[in-house]
């Protein structure tokens, strides 16, 4: 019975970082730092770990590998969301500098309606 203890605590300590890094990606919609193989990864081994435990009757890590593949799951998706976002600001900011740049050149071209030098 103490080693269950020990282990729901153990697992409920890993679950609840995990879930934090997680928030803290959905919060900031970063994906610096983070690898794009790090979700698909933990998805992988959290369903092999699930599939052990409760194979060798282990209901503690059952539940605590199956909350982690599910914090996998979001984080996955969560990652794939912020990519988009960066994606769509990068190319937002190379539209407004393009623009800036024409701008620019215009307001120096006579032709262009510019004073020219």
């Amino acid at each position: 019975m103490t080693s269950d203890v020990v282990g729901w605590i153990s697992a409920a300590i890993l679950v609840t970082t995990i879930s934090r890094q997680v928030y803290t990606q959905w919060r900031t919609q970063s994906i610096a730092g983070v690898s794009k193989w790090l979700f698909v990864g933990q998805l992988v081994a959290s369903m092999g770990f699930t599939l052990y435990s409760w194979l060798v009757d282990n209901w503690v890590f059952v539940f605590a590998n199956f909350f982690i593949f599910l914090t996998a799951v979001a984080g996955e998706c969560i990652y794939l969301r912020n990519k988009r976002l960066t994606e769509r600001r990068e190319r937002a900011d190379e539209k407004t500098q393009d623009t800036q740049d024409t701008q620019d050149t215009d307001a120096r071209h006579p032709a262009r309606g510019g004073a020219g030098r």
